[in-house]
Order: structure tokens, then sequence, then C-alpha cells
């Protein structure tokens, strides 16, 4: 088997390093756990969107404006309500009365980062036209296609479906998003850190990186070597979540993928030129649970998908060479 050249020592070290400097940036900004600007990295990498969902005032704006900020990519938030139009997030033609003609108004998805706040409140029309834009990284506007910048990446934000006007996203929008992040309330140790700092001044972001830095760090994780162990490791936890018995639909091939860019995204900020069965393993819950869907009983029951993966982990082995 023909393997693929994998990147050079210095340019995992130096990749790694830049890395480390944008999650630090974002940590004096959000206090929480490191995982989690570390899982908007890999996104960011593995050029995949991320959902962060959790009960208002937990900071989840925050965190994505904040990471945003390290990145020097242009910005733009969407505030997601009932009302919202399809044509409010991708533009519309407006008459130009100077010269009589109609000119494109670029909606805010017209950005390379998105942040889509309370994703979860707005009506179907508007969550097609969103799921264009994720899948295709283009919009239609009156019929006519348009790209959207590279990289594109949506980060949104969304409360949990029991709350009032809220409604639960389609399957296959929710399959757009390569890891979900859940934010629960602070230890109260980080609680009073987060109250020391913006009784100091609200603390900001730094610049970190520049558009030529992200779109190398995604070509040095295109170039991240997966061995056939590591790719037979994640074709089988797939297999595990279809074959449950408290699942209705398992892993696509999709999220496999998803997990599997995701697997080299880390292995780059790790300063590794291949995949280990340890970043399946990192990455299996938040790249594959938000994508199942349970039996009717096992919700009833108080199953969470996050159960599933996690049996997956404990019941399938990667094998080992020799």
């Amino acid at each position: 088997m023909t393997q693929q050249p994998t990147p050079a020592d210095s340019s995992l070290a130096h990749a790694a390093q830049l890395c480390q400097r944008v999650v630090d940036e974002v940590q004096a900004v959000y206090v929480g756990p490191r995982a989690i600007p570390e899982l908007l990295m890999v996104s960011l990498i593995a050029g995949g969107h991320a959902l962060l969902e959790g009960v208002p005032g937990v900071a989840k704006t925050t965190l994505v404006k904040a990471f945003a900020s390290t990145l020097g990519l242009s910005f733009r938030r969407i505030q997601f309500t009932p009302d919202l139009l399809p044509a409010d997030i991708t533009g519309t033609y407006v008459l130009s009365p100077r010269d009589g003609t109609f000119q494109l108004r670029e909606g805010p998805l017209f950005a390379n980062v998105v942040l889509g706040d309370e994703i979860n409140r707005a009506p179907a029309k508007t969550q097609s036209a969103l799921l264009e834009a994720m899948q295709e990284r283009q919009v239609t506007i009156e019929g006519e296609t348009r790209a959207l910048p590279s990289p594109f990446l949506v980060l949104a934000t969304q409360n949990p479906v029991e709350q009032a006007g809220t409604y639960p996203l389609p399957e296959a929008q929710i399959d757009r998003f390569l890891v979900r992040l859940l934010l629960g309330y602070p230890s109260a140790k980080d609680e009073r850190g987060v109250l020391r700092r913006f009784l100091e001044g609200a603390p900001s972001a730094r610049t970190m990186l520049s558009p030529d830095d992200v779109m190398r760090l995604r070509q040095l994780a295109a170039s991240v070597h997966v061995q056939d162990e590591v790719i037979d490791y994640v074709v089988r936890l797939a297999a595990f979540t279809r074959e449950h018995a408290r699942v209705f639909l398992g892993a696509s091939p999709r999220a496999s993928l998803a997990l599997m860019q995701a697997a080299r995204a880390r292995a780059l900020m790790d300063g590794r030129g291949f995949v280990l069965p340890d970043d399946v393993k990192a990455l299996a819950v938040p790249v594959l649970a938000h994508r199942l869907v349970l039996t009717p009983e096992a919700e009833m029951e108080g199953t969470r998908p996050e159960r599933v993966v996690q049996q997956a982990l404990e019941q399938v082995a990667p094998h080992r060479d020799g």
C-alpha cells in the first residue's frame, strides 16, 4: 500500500504551537474546560461546523465571539427568531436609485465565521437556507447561486428544546454539525473567576491567526496519515450504534467521515503526522452522539445518546498491530 507523505516535523510543531496559542487566548476570556475551545479548533481545522448547547447565560455567545476574534477572519452574528426570513440571512436584491438597477445586498452568511445565536428558534424555511450554506458553502438568492467565502464556519448556539419557543432541529441539519458541545453551569471556582475578570473589565481576545494560517492548518490536517486499523476502528464504532437495540437511527457514513476528519485535526493539534485510536476515542462522543436518534422506549427510559457512544467505546476495541 502506498503511504501518503506526512507533514515535516517542523511544520507539525509550528501548527501545534499556533493551535495552542489560539486556545490559550480564548481561555483568557472564556472560563471553562479547556476541552471546549480545543473542540472549536478541531472544527475549524477539519472544516466542520460546531453546535453549542446549554441553558441561557452559560457564556455560549461569549465563547464563540472570543474564538472568532482570534482567527483573523470576517465575522457576523445572526440572532435567530421565529419571524426570521431566508432573505434576512442570505441577502436580497435591492433597487439602486442612482442607476435604476438591482444590486445584491449580501446577508450575514457572507462571512468566514458566522455565529448563529439560538439557532433552534428559526422557522423551517430559514433553516433550509442555512442548511444549504452549511452543506454546499453557497446560497441561492432569487434563483441565483452564489458561493460563500472560504473558509466558512458556522458556530451555532441552541437552547435546550424543553424551553419555550424552541424547536428541534431536523436530523439532516444536525448531521451537518461536526461536533456538539454541551455547556453546563460552571463550577463555583470557575464562576468566581468569571466574576473577578469582569469586575476588572470585560476581557477581549487578540487575533492569533491569519486567513493564510487557517488554510495552511487545513492543508496540513489533510496530509495527516490514517492507518487502516484506525479506519476499521471508526467503521466498527459506527456499526455498533446502528445495531444498538435502543437506537432508531445510528451514525451514518457521513458521521464516520466526520470522526476521521476530526481525529486528523486533533492529531495535528498535538503535533503528530498520524492519527491514534486515542484521537478517535476522545472525539467519538462530541462527533457522534448528536447524530443518533433513539427509540421512543429509550427516550422514555431516559437513555442519552452519549451513553450509547460510551458503550461503543467500552465494547469495541481498536485492533493493534502485531
